[in-house]
């Protein structure tokens, strides 16, 4: 009996993850859930449809900019909204050195600046038509435009959540630019809603 114990006591230490064959095969198996997990949100993510903005800043007089489709409004008084950039991306070292930042929210026939801003590397702004605003790169012909002081850098998971309050905010009669499963596009009012 007493052996019986102890072997219970050994495989039960390593099923909870202490070293050992069950322990490896403990995380491989919560990796494989984790990965899964990441499938799935990705697939409910690009269900929901978003606004496609490029965020922009200067330092020494060069633009910088990327496309983000995770920007949303935080609060109206003050106003302010909320943008997460990668980490890794050049723009939020620009955007943390400036503490400014401009969105440029697009308009539907700008799918393919979307794509351009959406590349790494610089070149991005080569032969695109763009004005300085507020002392921010504001490209033309867009939906709207936002130029933002950084109140707040917010780090959550993988990305940094930048918040910032709105000192100018403008808007066209150009339809928005939006992106759902996985393809670009525009909103439509749902008929007898408008």
């Amino acid at each position: 009996m007493e052996l019986l114990v102890t072997l219970s006591s050994v495989l039960s230490k390593q099923l909870l993850g202490f070293p050992g064959r069950f322990g490896r095969w403990r995380e491989m198996a919560q990796n494989q859930v984790i990965e899964g997990l990441q499938q799935s949100f990705r697939e409910v993510m690009s269900n929901v449809c978003t606004p496609v903005s490029v965020v922009t800043t200067i330092v020494d007089g060069r633009p910088h900019g990327t496309t983000v489709s995770a920007f949303a409004s935080l609060s109206m008084s003050p106003p302010m909204v909320l943008v997460a950039l990668d980490e890794r991306s050049d723009l939020l070292a620009a955007v943390q050195e400036t503490r400014r930042f401009g969105v440029n929210i697009l308009a539907s026939e700008q799918s393919e600046l979307a794509s351009t801003f959406a590349t790494k590397g610089q070149g991005k702004f080569d032969g695109v038509a763009w004005t300085d605003n507020e002392a921010l790169p504001r490209l033309d012909d867009g939906h709207g435009w936002l130029a933002c002081e950084a109140v707040d850098f917010v780090t959550g998971g993988d990305h940094v959540v930048v918040i910032g309050t709105v000192t100018v905010a403008e808007t066209t009669e150009l339809s928005p630019l939006t992106y759902y499963q996985r393809g670009f596009g525009t909103h439509a009012v749902l008929e007898g809603l408008a």
